[in-house]
């Protein structure tokens, strides 16, 4: 049975993960080895498998592990005691916050996602689609209680959003002029707006 933790007390799964985000992002799924993750990490391809099944099922924890936290996040902001203006736009800037403070998971992710295998793929695209269909029913809450127009489809509005969140990978900077929670707040300011009746 390959060790739980190395020396300095850091659990080996995310040891793995750490480094395989590192050299994803740095040259590629497709150009990343087995063995580099392993050497990278300081663990053997035993350990490896280990924890995880294959390079398949590293990439696609990658981008698990931030949609679970999204995904926790975006049912605390839909179960809150607010008006569903203030929930909808305190999850509209979250999920702009958390993705920009997991920037090299998504971009990764967005970039190799049809390296995954048909099963990892379909699995991926199940759960995006509860954490969408959760936002949308945010929306359609609003909207059936008149603070929101009905106008635009909600499913429109879902895509227009998450476009946008999915495009931060592209051209968000650490170093430019703008903060995670700024760029979160005018994106999510821009949401409500084009909702307004």
């Amino acid at each position: 049975m390959p060790r739980t933790t190395d020396g300095d007390g850091t659990p080996v799964p995310q040891r793995l993960l750490a480094a395989a985000t590192r050299l994803f992002a740095e040259r590629g799924y497709d150009r990343t080895s087995v063995q580099e993750i392993v050497e990278a990490a300081g663990v053997t391809k035993g350990a490896l498998y280990h924890y995880f099944g294959s390079k398949d099922d590293l990439l696609h924890e990658v981008y698990a592990r931030v949609l679970r936290v999204q995904q926790e996040r975006l049912d605390a902001f839909a179960d809150a005691e607010a008006p569903v203006e203030e929930r909808l736009r305190g999850a509209a800037a979250d999920v702009v916050v958390t993705t920009i403070d997991n920037l090299d998971d998504a971009a990764i992710f967005f970039r190799s996602m049809h390296h995954l295998s048909p099963e990892k793929n379909k699995q991926v695209r199940a759960e995006r689609r509860r954490y969408h269909e959760r936002f949308r029913a945010l929306i359609e809450e609003g909207q059936a209680a008149g603070v929101f127009s009905e106008k635009t489809p909600a499913d429109l509005v879902v895509d227009y959003h998450f476009g946008s969140v999915h495009h931060l990978s592209t051209w968000y900077r650490p170093d430019g002029p703008l903060t995670p929670q700024q760029v979160a707040d005018h994106l999510a300011d821009l949401l409500l707006r084009a909702l307004r009746p």
